[in-house]
């Protein structure tokens, strides 16, 4: 086991987290949901080295990859329908395939039995936040969730960081912000916290992380303790 020292110095005081393609794989699922939309409307599936780098993009970004070039084309109508037939079968199925990235139960308890305050802050609908995190005990001890929905503004705005950080009682400054999209580096970077990328993540071009300037980055969960 590594030293507190060795992963939160003086320099860090907490840290949170984004869930999708951060602590959770949850690609599998959302790709199925939205498999079960396109099947409806008798379009070929997607494949998961397709819709895994857009899984966290929410609902309109799946469907938009799913249905190309006709996702213009869609009524405002068809649209809603097509994403709340998504968010039901996903809903339905939240956690059939979805797992723990490599490291993350280690390390989140770690953190647990080290006292260092840590939080989920997604844009991820809260409803399906509250009901995915029931099926995975470390998530329990987790001292603030929120959710997409839970303030009137979301990443990358800094309200939902700032706002978990007041709950954790840290100060911004020394707290770090660790997820897989531009929206989270712009999120740490708006509230004044450390950002680090997480390159296992849902990322379509390893390239583009270079132009996030964020302040570490991690090509494994585990590579958290080795933040200086």
């Amino acid at each position: 086991m590594v030293s507190k020292n060795n992963l939160f110095n003086d320099k860090y005081a907490g840290i949170l987290f984004d869930l999708d393609g951060t602590l959770l794989d949850t690609a599998a699922d959302l790709g199925n949901a939205l498999n079960h939309v396109l099947a409806h409307y008798d379009r070929p599936a997607c494949q998961p080295q397709e819709y895994r780098c857009v899984a966290s993009d929410g609902a309109l970004g799946l469907l938009k990859l799913g249905f190309a070039d006709d996702f213009e084309a869609l009524s405002k109508q068809a649209l809603q329908k097509c994403r709340q037939m998504l968010l039901d079968h996903y809903e339905q199925n939240v956690c059939v395939d979805t797992t723990c990235f490599e490291g993350v139960e280690d390390s989140l308890e770690f953190l647990n039995q080290n006292a260092i305050p840590w939080g989920i802050v997604t844009n991820k609908p809260g409803f399906l936040t509250t009901q995915l995190l029931t099926h995975f005990p470390i998530m329990q001890s987790c001292g603030i969730v929120i959710s997409g929905d839970t303030y009137i503004k979301r990443k990358p705005h800094p309200l939902p960081l700032l706002e978990a950080a007041r709950v954790l009682e840290v100060n911004p400054q020394n707290t770090l912000y660790v997820g897989d999209a531009l929206r989270d580096i712009e999120a740490a970077r708006n509230a004044n916290m450390v950002s680090v990328a997480a390159l296992y993540g849902y990322i379509k071009d390893q390239q583009e992380v270079v132009n996030w300037k964020a302040d570490f980055e991690i090509s494994q969960f585990s590579q958290l303790h080795d933040l200086t």
